[in-house]
């Protein structure tokens, strides 16, 4: 894994990189390895993005990707991950960057300080990567903002691909579409040998855009009899459980159905003037929008992004 390795450690080691890079993309313009404290100048004059979702991406890519390329276990197929919540876009950019993924497409995103450079400052840009996934990113057919058929879609890519694997990430508020409820259904129409191998994927954080989630809400015993009565093998994991995730990876059938739990906006600020942010709905978005302005909030943004001891993963990542 370039210089991180892939131990269950060194898999936290990875998410941590990524989980700052997906902030650093939607709030800095300099001062990207945090070398001194932050300034008004460091922060973009204009904050876009969806940093809620983006720590439960980050576990679910990190650990399928781990999983996947781990030689020391028996090959895997052709892997392919559907993202369905694709306004995590900061997430998905980590972790291409993370893999050299980006560099053949677009040369500056080097893997160094000059690539990292690039990527924030080109992140929901004019002209630069849009805050939602979009075709411009390499692998990606579709643009990320419409939710509910990222399930349709892996079950079409499955169709006479024998030799791959498809994870589908799906978000809790994303599953109460109707697209992607009857979704559920196509397993029991493309169950076949000569089909690709699909795991689902629910990324259960408990809160949309507004609100909390049916699903959010729903006890194990709800949650475990709703899929199993669609037809699946469903398995809850805690996200941040790592040695859990990749034991329940090693293991799974062809109807497997992982419900992931992670908090929404996990790592990220708890509260903000008296309101909770982190595991709620406040985080869905920019948690901190007046940063350039509020020196409060300021110091909020330089103590979270320092909570990642970034520098320390940048030495091992560029080694």
């Amino acid at each position: 894994m370039h210089g991180l390795g892939n131990s269950v450690d060194e898999i936290k080691r990875r998410i941590r990189f990524c989980d700052y890079l997906s902030v650093a993309q939607i709030y800095l313009q300099d001062n990207f390895l945090l070398e001194r404290p932050l300034e008004p100048a460091d922060i973009k004059p204009n904050i876009f993005g969806h940093w809620g979702t983006c720590h439960g991406i980050d576990v679910a890519y990190v650990n399928l990707k781990t999983w996947f390329t781990n030689t020391s276990r028996p090959p895997r197929p052709n892997f392919q991950f559907i993202l369905g919540p694709g306004h995590g876009f900061p997430a998905l950019q980590a972790n291409l960057f993370f893999d050299g993924d980006l560099a053949p497409y677009y040369p500056a995103a080097t893997r160094d300080l000059e690539g990292i450079t690039y990527i924030c400052k080109e992140f929901s840009k004019g002209y630069g990567f849009p805050s939602h996934s979009s075709p411009a990113t390499p692998g990606v057919i579709v643009e990320g903002g419409e939710l509910g058929y990222c399930l349709a879609a892996a079950y079409g890519a499955a169709l006479g691909r024998s030799d791959d694997f498809i994870a589908v990430l799906i978000g809790d508020g994303e599953l109460e579409t109707a697209t992607a409820l009857a979704s559920l259904n196509l397993h029991r129409l493309i169950n076949s040998p000569s089909h690709a191998q699909i795991l689902p994927i629910l990324h259960l954080n408990g809160y949309k855009i507004s609100g909390p989630t049916i699903y959010g809400r729903m006890s194990e015993r709800e949650l475990l009899q709703l899929f199993r009565g669609f037809g699946y093998d469903p398995r809850l994991i805690d996200g941040e459980d790592t040695a859990a995730f990749q034991l329940t990876l090693q293991s799974l059938e062809p109807n497997t159905f992982i419900i992931m739990r992670t908090a929404k906006g996990a790592t990220g600020p708890t509260e903000l003037h008296g309101e909770k942010i982190a595991d709620n709905y406040l985080s869905h978005q920019v948690p901190l929008p007046s940063v350039k302005t509020d020196p409060e909030q300021l110091q909020m943004l330089n103590d979270w992004l320092a909570s990642y001891k970034f520098k320390e993963l940048y030495d091992k990542f560029t080694r």
